[in-house]
């Protein structure tokens, strides 16, 4: 008897959040376009961008980073090979996950590992 009692209910959807959704995704298609279009710059270059702007780094560093074989990420100077840490298994997830992706952007570009990370 339950289902016989949901079959005679009605359901209804409120307009207002579907225009609002609608309307989200109309802006989405439409700075997707002015871009497409050429009304925006498609790419932006970090470097050249501080270049145009006048704006200078305040600091630089290159790192390195090694796996170990027993599952340490270790992060050296580019320029001294001075160790600046060690995390290990379960450590600095979020060292672990950046360089992963960077690593892999790099692997996608044809850079190996001789060229170290520039921090600025």
């Amino acid at each position: 008897m339950i289902v016989r009692e949901y079959e005679k209910d009605e359901i209804t959807v409120h307009k207002v959040p579907l225009y609002l959704m609608g309307g989200i995704v109309a802006i989405s298609l439409a700075l997707t376009a002015s871009v497409t279009l050429g009304f925006f710059e498609r790419t932006s270059v970090p470097a050249e961008a501080r270049a145009a702007a006048g704006v200078e780094p305040v600091a630089q560093r290159t790192l390195r980073f090694f796996d170990e074989a027993d599952g340490t990420v270790r992060v050296e100077d580019g320029a001294t090979t001075e160790v600046l840490g060690r995390y290990g298994p379960g450590e600095g997830g979020f060292i672990r996950a950046s360089v992963r992706s960077l690593v892999h952007q790099r692997r996608i570009r044809g850079h190996g590992p001789a060229v170290a990370f520039e921090l600025t």
